[in-house]
């Protein structure tokens, strides 16, 4: 798919022109221009975004134990790009002309953002002591709802042109990747994503029930905070850099269930190669099918994600 993204598209880049401007074999502006200054951006921040999002819904579904739980759903996107959206009307100004050290601060005020939707969350879904499951959603559905509000009100403020590229952004676009977007986004991915594979251990065991995960000696509070903080910490950069791209978390989890099983050392691995493979192809259609308009990928996500939630929805009441 990355091959078929780096030379498709308006402009059609040859696979030996792509081989010889990549390796330096050649030096064509045309060549260079497309393929590191557009093509190349676009396709690694889309293959990270997509394989962050499909590890953290993996995470966010084991931690609930609720296999309709995902970022979107929960409320964390909202949130993220509610407290980014604050920091580009307040610090930055303007959303043209990022400078490397705003580019770089965006994921934490993200962080901050969806820590506050898993403060509410964990406040609100707690019946009798524990979390449930039902309740979890529910809650989830009104911070999405009341965090989305208080984004359209704050864009609302913002000058038309910035409004306008806001709005594009939260609907979920990579459009206008850079490698300072990268170089944001890469580090926050590196650290946490070897983490929750490396407990990967403790997500399996919490899959057996309260009084059994208790019984063989596993904090369960405190790998759940584990877990959720850094579920927290990848969505929020993600959407730093791409805006809300949803149902990459639910639905990545339930095709590596059905190929690899339900063991999270390999879920884990399955989720981030399934969740790149559909934003890229996501991307390309965006790209492509609409041309020379472009459809964001978090649309085009959305238009497979829906269906397959109302399923997943109807499966459950079964």
């Amino acid at each position: 798919m990355m091959y078929v993204s780096v030379t498709n598209g308006t402009f059609d880049v040859s696979a030996m022109d792509t081989i010889r401007t990549l390796f330096r074999l050649q030096s064509e502006a045309d060549y260079d221009l497309v393929i590191f200054e557009f093509r190349l951006p676009r396709i690694i921040i889309g293959a990270i975004v997509g394989f962050a999002l499909g590890i953290a819904g993996a995470v966010l579904q084991g931690v609930t134990r609720n296999q309709l739980a995902d970022p979107g759903i929960l409320g964390i996107n909202a949130a993220a790009g509610t407290a980014i959206v604050l920091c580009m009307f307040f610090i930055q100004g303007t959303m043209k002309g990022a400078s490397l050290l705003s580019v770089m601060t965006m994921p934490l005020f993200g962080w901050l953002g969806g820590l506050g939707a898993a403060f509410l969350l964990l406040l609100f879904a707690r019946h009798r002591g524990s979390l449930d499951p039902q309740r979890l959603i529910l809650v989830g559905i009104a911070l999405g709802s009341g965090f989305g509000a208080i984004t359209l009100y704050v864009s609302l403020k913002m000058d038309p042109q910035d409004f306008e590229m806001a709005t594009v952004w939260l609907t979920g676009s990579i459009y206008h990747a850079t490698w300072t977007h990268i170089f944001a986004v890469l580090p926050w991915v590196v650290i946490l994503v070897p983490i929750i594979w490396w407990r990967s251990h403790a997500l399996n065991l919490m899959q057996l029930d309260e009084v059994t995960v208790t019984g063989i000696g596993v904090n369960k509070d405190r790998e759940r905070l584990i877990f959720l903080l850094c579920s927290i910490g990848i969505v929020s950069a993600c959407v730093s850099v791409s805006g809300s791209i949803g149902f990459v978390g639910l639905i990545a989890p339930h095709i590596a269930r059905r190929l690899v099983g339900i063991q999270y050392q390999y879920i884990i691995p399955a989720c981030g190669a399934i969740g790149m493979l559909m934003v890229l192809v996501g991307d390309f259609i965006g790209k492509t099918i609409f041309a020379p308009a472009e459809l964001p990928v978090g649309i085009v996500i959305s238009i497979i994600g829906v269906p397959y939630f109302v399923y997943l929805l109807f499966k459950a009441r079964k």
